[in-house]
């Protein structure tokens, strides 16, 4: 018999995510508050939290880079939450909202150090568009758009 997980995502506050950064260890430093609104500030942006019943167990934060683009720029699960599909929904969620507020499409960064996430990306229809070389392989970023239809 299958065990149902009930995840539910709403939208969030800067609370919520440096609430639950602490559980993510890929946030190799700490989310502060101040981080988090310079950032935004001034943008339009969707913070999505995922909650299985009480508990916040992740989030994703996106911003406007245009009239017409959208980043998505922080997201994560709670070390003790993975592997349910939560990063997959945030995802699913936050591609929806962009393209209603009529977004025609998402950039997202990642890294070789972050293998789940690149699968992640891959099998949901990001292609591949640049590359940002940091001097290391683990270190350098990998860019990522989506071209979002109905």
């Amino acid at each position: 018999m299958a065990i149902t997980i009930t995840i539910t995502i709403t939208t969030g506050t800067i609370d919520d995510i440096t609430a639950v950064s602490e559980y993510i260890p890929e946030l190799l430093t700490a989310i502060d508050s101040d981080t988090l609104r310079n950032r935004l500030e001034n943008k339009k942006t969707l913070i999505l939290v995922a909650h299985k019943e009480d508990t916040l167990v992740g989030f994703k934060i996106g911003y406007e880079l245009s009239n017409t683009q959208f980043y998505s720029w922080l997201g994560g699960v709670h070390f003790n939450y993975r592997r349910l599909g939560i990063a997959k929904k945030l995802l699913v969620q936050q591609e929806k909202w962009a393209y209603e507020q009529g977004f025609t499409d998402i950039h997202v960064k990642s890294m070789n150090r972050f293998p789940q996430m690149l699968t992640m990306l891959i099998t949901n229809d990001y292609h591949v568009c640049g590359y940002v070389d940091n001097q290391s392989t683990e270190l350098s970023k990998i860019k990522f758009v989506k071209q979002l239809t109905k």
